[in-house]
Order: structure tokens, then sequence, then C-alpha cells
């Protein structure tokens, strides 16, 4: 193995899209920054997510973040040299109980609010959206539409980063965990990895559903907890799914990726916290039956494979992002509840912003861990 650098400006834990996206920022800035991941790049919750980017969110943090990334990645392929598949197929989002209804309404208020546009939809416009669904037997009485939402391929995005990052003279290592924080005087000056240690003005906790194991490094406690979610993909078919479906009543979403597989996931509302990657009958058995009763003509289809992966869940399914009072340099870009992918460009946009010293894009104090110390509103959109 090669020696690490043994002084950075920044030292990043974590080589899924949030890590590598900060690296970018950074060193396009100026900054060094060296990034630790115990894996390869994109092998945590970034590499086994569905690719989604949405905008409707209930909460306006939620929103801001979504529909700042939106813009950075409808120019990425132009910014970093990579076509990562991104298209803008839209999300339609349906509801199926007149509180679902209610609730809605309030997010599409919201929404257009800050700038969004969505599209609200009654029972039978929705198959103007989506032919193939069948409205009546999944009991949808409405829907919302937004025609900019849409979806990526997540290692693509992982990789164009990094490249970038590297061109422009990050460090990224990878199978190099971190195994402790050093921190000296209150404040985190590095991290000590299994090849060395590597000096930094400051530490990023980027490392996902781990992030709270991480954190007990510093002597940090995060709210945070790991649930397994499942996911699968079917045998590639001719085009005919443009936008993301999701139902937060049914727990499922679902959208055609570009090779023409439908990839989707079922939210297990009985699963319990923890490191769990394993594959389930359960799950297999309760996706194909949603997938054949949204979409009848999807009942013969084969199923390729089947995986899971981790949400890093809050207990208002919001990221953590910025610093934490017990440790100064210690900086908190975790904690995405799921949404990890869609807001991690912006989100990497913040904390770069706040470690130069910018002025800050959006504020991070609705973001800061210390919300926990008193009753806060949670994010409702969520497949849970």
């Amino acid at each position: 193995m090669n020696v690490i650098k043994d002084r950075v400006e920044v030292a990043i834990i974590g080589g899924g899209i949030s890590g590598v996206a900060l690296a970018y920022e950074l060193s396009k800035r100026g900054v060094e920054v060296a990034v630790f991941e115990k894996n390869f790049l994109g092998s945590g919750s970034t590499g086994r997510c569905g690719g989604g980017i949405r905008q409707q969110f209930s909460t306006e943090e939620n929103i801001r973040l979504a529909m700042e990334s939106v813009k950075i990645f409808e120019r990425m392929k132009e910014e970093l040299g990579w076509d990562i598949e991104y298209y803008q197929g839209g999300y339609l989002i349906l509801a199926h109980t007149e509180e679902e209804v209610k609730q809605f309404e309030k997010n599409v208020r919201l929404q257009r609010s800050l700038g969004l546009d969505v599209q609200w939809l009654e029972r039978d416009e929705i198959n103007d959206i989506v032919p193939e669904l069948d409205v009546e037997g999944i009991g949808a009485i409405a829907a919302t539409y937004c025609p900019t939402d849409g979806h990526a391929y997540p290692p693509k995005a992982v990789w164009a980063y990094a490249d970038k990052a590297r061109e422009l003279g990050a460090h990224i290592y990878e199978f190099t965990e971190v195994k402790g924080i050093i921190v000296e005087n209150g404040r985190a000056s590095g991290v000590i990895t299994e090849r060395g240690e590597t000096r930094s003005r400051f530490v990023v906790n980027a490392a996902g559903a781990w992030s709270p194991i991480v954190a007990e490094m510093a002597g940090v406690k995060l709210p945070n907890k790991p649930y397994r979610h499942e996911i699968m993909i079917t045998e590639p078919l001719s085009h005919f799914l443009d936008p993301m479906v999701i139902s937060f009543h049914d727990n499922v979403y679902f959208r055609q990726t570009m090779r023409g597989g439908i990839i989707g996931g079922w939210g297990d509302p009985e699963e319990k916290p923890g490191f769990n990657f394993a594959s389930s009958l359960k799950f297999i058995t309760t996706m194909a039956r949603l997938l054949r009763k949204y979409i009848p003509a999807l009942k013969p289809v084969r199923v390729l494979r089947q995986w899971a992966g981790l949400y890093d869940v809050t207990p208002d399914a919001k990221p953590i992002l910025g610093p934490v009072k017990e440790v100064e340099g210690f900086l908190q870009m975790n904690g995405y509840s799921g949404h990890g992918f869609m807001v991690a460009p912006m989100c990497a946009v913040l904390l770069a912003q706040y470690i130069t010293g910018e002025p800050l894009s959006i504020p991070l104090e609705p973001f800061s861990v210390e919300r926990f110390e008193k009753e806060v509103r949670g994010e409702v959109s969520v497949v849970g």
C-alpha cells in the first residue's frame, strides 16, 4: 500500500456521494483534502440506492436542499465531464386517502411558494402521466407530479465526483478504514487509519449509516440509526415509464432504468434498526405483488436480482450538517434518511462554503444536531 498523506486541510471519512462531492467542492476552491473509504467508493448506501432525485418534500429544509441539488445535477455532465445517466422523467406521488390528500395539498402550497413547478392531479388525470397504472386497482384518488424530478446512475455520479476531485489534487484512499479520530484541546485534528495518521484542520463525518460509530470516536453522540431497505430490479423491457412512481401509503417506489429494467423498493414497517444486509423472501414476494397491482402488465416480467442497503435515519428524516458543540472542527454530513443521493450535491456546497468561510447559500442551523434537544418537525414525505 502507498503511504497516505500525513497532513491535509480536511479529512473526510466516507467515500459515498457525500464524501466525494465534498472533496470535489473543496478541491476546486483550492483546499487540500483526503477521503478515507474503508471499502471501495460508493460501496455503502450510495451504490445500493435506487438513484431517484426528487424535490417533493414536506419541509422547507429538504425542499431547498433538493431544488439546489437538481440545479447541480442539471449541469453535472458539463461540469464533471461524465454522463451519469441523469434523466428528468419526473416523480408521480400517489395519494390513497383523504388524509394524504390534505397533506399533499399542504406540501404543494409550500413547494410552489419556494418556486417548485409541481402539478396537482385529480384521479382521472393520473393516467395522463403513466397510462399503464391501474389507478382504480391501487385505490389512488389524487397525485402530485413534478417534471423536473428524475433519476441518475449512482455509481457513475460517485466516479464523476471522485475523478474530478483527484484531477484537482484530492487524495482519495479506498480500502483504508479510519480507526480513530485525533482530538486535541477540544478540537478534531486528524484521523488514525490502518495505514497511519493524517493530521487536518477539519474532520468530516460522511460515513452514512456508520456515522454514529465514527462520531463516538470523537466522543460525540448522534441520534441516527441504520435501517435495512431492500430493493430489486427486473429484466430489461422496452421503455414505457418516464417518472418514478411513489406511494407513501404502500411504502413503495419504482422506476425504469436507462437499460430498461424496473428498479424499486418497499419499506417494511416492521424493520428493526441494525446493520442487516440480508435479502428476504418477505420483501421480494411483497414487492412482486405490489408491482403486479400497480402495473398489471408487469405480471410476467422476471426479477433479475435483489439486494439491501441501509438508510441512515434521523428522528426528523432531515440530514445532520455542520459543526457539533462538543468537538471543534468535527463536521457532520450524514443522517440523510434515504435521501442522501438526491441532496448530497448541495450539502457538499454548503459544507465547502462553511469550511472556506464563504457566505452560506442556505443556513446550517436547521440541520444542526442540536435541534434534537427540542421538539422538531419531521419530514413526512418518506418511504419508511
